[in-house]
C-alpha cells in the first residue's frame, strides 16, 4: 500500500481524482467529513446510548456521544503526530502531492468520531442481543429464506458494519450517504471483511467483519480506490486494514481503558485510592508528585492522573506505528498498537479491574438483561410484521406496528434486506427511545 493512494480526497460518485493541492485550506475535505459526521442524526442519537452503563441518569458517567468526541480528539493527537514523521520520511508527499501533517490528524479524528455511530442501544449486549434473536430466538425461522452470508450478517449482528452502513447508505435523494472522502472511511474500517468466512486467525483484522452482503459493493469500490490489499479468496472478499485504521483503534483502546475506569471511580464501583494507584503505576516515569500532592480534591487528582495516563499512550502508540510502518503497509502487521505497548502490563491490570468490578457489576448486568428483553420484543414484533407483510399476510395490528417504521425502513424488496433494515431499525434507537417503544408497545403508556 501507498500513501498518496490511502489519503484519497475522492468520494462517492466522483468522476475524476480529487488532488489535494487544489483543496481549499480553509475547508479541507478531510475536515468536511468531520462536519458531515457530527450533523448527522444517527451521530446526535449516540448521546442517548450507553457506553458503560446502561440507562444511566448520573451526569459524569460517559454516553457514546461523549466517549466518541474524546476518542477522535485522542485520533487527531495521533494521527498529526503519525503524520508529521511520515511526511518527514516521505518528503514527497508534501512537495508533490500537498498533504500536510494535519491531513492525517483530521482522517483520523473524522473516523474515531464516526467508530461507534452503528452500535445499537444498550451497549456491546446489544449486538448479542439482535444476533442472537436470529440464531436462538424466533428470528431462526427466516435462515431458509437467506444465504449464508446474509444469515451470518444477522447471528453476528455488528455494529462496525452497520457504521458503514450508514456513513454510505444510498437512499431516495442521499446518494452515497454522508459521502465521506474514502481515506476517512478506509481508516473507519476496522475490520475489512465479510461476516464469512469466519475462520479462526490470529489477525486483529480478523476478529469481526465491517461489512453487510448489502454494502458489499462500495466496501470493495473504497477497498480498491485506497489500494488496500486483497487477502480473501474466490467470492469473499477482505483486505488488510487501512494503516490509519490502527491510530482509530488506539485512540478507542486508550480512551475505554482509561476513561471507563475513570466512570467506574466516580460512580463508586473502584475505590479511589486502590484506582488512583492503578494510574499512577502507568505514568510513574513522568508524574509530578509535588504537583499530584498539592491537588486537594479527587476530581483534580484524578483529572490529572487521566491526562498524564492518555499523554502517556499516545506517544507509546506512535512510536510503535512509526517503528511498524513498513510492516503496516505491507500488510504484515497483525496486532493492535497498544498490543506492542511498554505499558501493557499496567494496561492489563486497568482493564482487569474494569472487567471485574465495572462491566460486570450488579448495576450493568441488571440493565442489560432488561435491555435484551426490550430488544428481542421489538424485532419479534417488527420482524414479524415485516415479513407478513411481504407475503401479502398482515394482520391489522401487523399494519399499526409498520406504521411506526419510518418510510426509509420500508424501502427494502427481499427478505434479505427487510429483515436487515429491522435490525437497523431497531439498532438506530437510542436507550430511552428503545424502551420507550418496547413501553407503547406494551400499552404502558397510554
Amino acid at each position: 500500500m501507498n500513501w498518496e493512494d490511502l489519503l484519497s480526497l475522492k468520494r462517492h460518485g466522483d468522476t475524476t481524482k480529487r488532488i489535494r493541492k487544489e483543496q481549499d485550506e480553509t475547508r479541507l475535505g478531510f475536515e468536511v467529513d468531520y462536519d458531515r459526521i457530527i450533523f448527522s442524526s444517527a451521530f446526535r442519537s449516540l448521546q442517548d446510548k450507553t457506553q458503560v452503563i446502561p440507562l444511566s441518569k448520573t451526569d459524569f458517567v460517559h454516553t457514546r456521544l461523549t466517549h466518541s468526541l474524546e476518542v477522535s480528539v485522542v485520533g487527531r493527537s495521533l494521527g498529526r503526530a503519525v503524520g508529521r514523521a511520515v511526511l518527514e520520511k516521505h518528503p514527497y508527499l508534501a512537495e508533490v502531492h500537498g498533504y500536510r501533517f494535519n491531513d492525517f490528524g483530521a482522517i483520523v479524528a473524522a473516523a474515531a468520531l464516526a467508530h461507534d455511530i452503528g452500535n445499537p442501544p444498550f451497549g456491546h449486549s446489544g449486538e448479542k442481543a439482535i444476533g442472537e434473536f436470529f440464531e436462538q430466538g424466533a428470528g431462526k425461522e427466516y435462515k431458509a429464506l437467506l444465504t449464508d452470508k446474509e444469515y451470518q450478517d444477522l447471528v453476528d449482528f455488528e455494529g462496525n458494519a452497520n457504521g458503514l452502513s450508514i456513513l454510505t447508505e444510498t437512499r431516495k435523494g442521499i446518494d452515497g450517504g454522508l459521502r465521506l472522502s474514502y481515506a476517512t472511511l478506509g481508516a473507519f474500517m476496522k475490520y475489512p471483511k465479510e461476516s464469512l468466512p469466519k475462520r479462526p486467525s490470529e489477525k486483529i483484522a480478523d476478529k469481526k467483519y465491517g461489512c453487510f452482503q448489502a454494502e458489499k459493493a462500495v466496501f470493495n469500490e473504497v477497498a480498491r480506490e485506497l489500494g488496500l490489499i486483497p487477502t480473501g479468496k474466490g467470492d469473499d472478499h477482505s483486505y488488510c486494514r487501512h494503516p490509519l485504521t490502527f491510530l482509530v483503534e488506539a485512540a478507542d483502546d486508550i480512551c475505554y481503558t482509561i476513561i471507563d475506569f475513570e466512570d467506574g471511580i466516580n460512580l463508586g464501583l473502584i475505590g479511589e485510592e486502590y484506582a488512583l494507584e492503578y494510574l499512577i503505576n502507568l505514568v510513574r516515569d513522568s508524574i509530578n508528585t509535588a504537583k499530584y500532592h498539592a491537588l486537594s480534591s479527587r476530581e483534580d487528582r484524578l483529572a490529572y492522573l487521566r491526562a498524564l495516563s492518555i499523554s502517556t499512550l499516545i506517544n507509546d502508540a506512535v512510536r510503535i506505528f512509526l517503528e511498524n510502518e513498513e510492516a503496516i503497509l505491507a500488510g504484515e502487521f497483525h496486532v493492535a498498537l497498544l498490543e506492542r505497548s511498554k505499558f501493557k502490563a499496567q494496561i492489563d491490570d486497568i482493564i482487569k479491574i474494569s472487567v471485574s468490578h465495572i462491566y460486570r457489576s450488579q448495576e450493568v448486568v441488571q440493565k442489560e438483561i432488561a435491555g435484551y428483553r426490550i430488544l428481542n420484543t421489538l424485532l419479534d414484533i417488527f420482524c414479524g410484521a415485516v415479513m407478513r407483510d411481504y407475503y401479502g399476510k398482515a394482520s391489522n395490528y401487523d399494519k399499526l406496528i409498520l406504521d411506526m417504521l419510518p418510510e426509509r425502513f420500508k424501502e427494502a424488496n427481499t427478505p434479505y434486506r427487510k429483515l436487515l433494515s429491522v435490525s437497523q431499525f431497531v439498532a438506530g434507537l437510542t436507550d430511552g427511545n428503545a424502551l420507550l417503544i418496547f413501553n407503547k408497545i406494551n400499552g404502558q403508556s397510554l
